[in-house]
């Protein structure tokens, strides 16, 4: 299938291990250490290109997996755009496992038509990850880029400055576009757990995703 898609490796991707719960027992003892492991994919949707990123978290602490973008550009027809953005979010889940997936919800933009675009590109990365029975929060990139720099007005390259030493990324990305995917896969991690609204609307299935989205649900 990776023959199908123009897309561009930008950093390596770290062996990746069984990501289910580890259990070591220690050596002369009755007790059992659990060690609590997950995946979250992070996704930036758009018609020309879509950027993601990958993290494992281990133990209430981030590891970075992998960062990629799916281009876009060179297909016309706008519906074959949305199918590769299906494809690939499926392939990317049968290959990494997630355990959650979080996304970037698209801003409130002057132009109808760009807004109309990345909602179509968003729905259809949200449907394959909802198709896997994969829990899906989006997040408003204001609310993303305040988790990861401490200021909702950050620009692009701020935000990715700030990921490469939060994660210790050797080299960054031409385009940022993946940067941020990974960015909203550390804005979930950061809000994970927390009892708070964290600004996000959280999906556990396609019954979950309809019961909050009515008006958005022909039937």
């Amino acid at each position: 299938m990776f023959s199908q898609y123009n897309f561009c490796s930008l950093h390596y991707q770290k062996p990746l291990e069984a990501h289910k719960k580890d259990t070591a027992t220690t050596p002369n003892a009755n007790t059992t250490i659990m060690s609590h492991e997950k995946i979250i994919l992070g996704i930036d949707p758009g018609t020309t290109i879509m950027g993601f990123g990958l993290i494992k978290v281990v133990n209430k602490k981030m590891e970075f997996l992998q960062l990629n973008e799916l281009l876009l550009q060179k297909y016309k027809d706008p519906y074959i755009k949305l199918r590769l953005i299906f494809e690939r979010t499926l392939e990317l889940i049968d290959t990494y496992h997630p355990d959650e997936i979080a996304l970037e919800a698209p801003f409130m933009g002057k132009n109808p038509q760009s807004m109309l675009k990345l909602g179509r590109a968003q729905g259809v990365a949200m449907a394959a990850g909802l198709y896997r029975d994969i829990p899906v929060t989006e997040y408003a990139p204001k609310k993303i880029k305040m988790a990861i720099t401490g200021n909702g007005n950050a620009s692009k390259e701020q935000v990715a400055k700030m990921l490469q030493s939060l994660l210790k990324l050797k080299t960054l990305p031409k385009n940022l576009d993946s940067t941020d995917g990974l960015a909203a896969a550390v804005c979930h991690f950061y809000n994970s757990g927390r009892s708070i609204n964290t600004g996000g609307k959280s999906y556990s299935g396609w019954a979950s995703f309809v019961n909050q989205n009515e008006g958005r649900v022909k039937k």
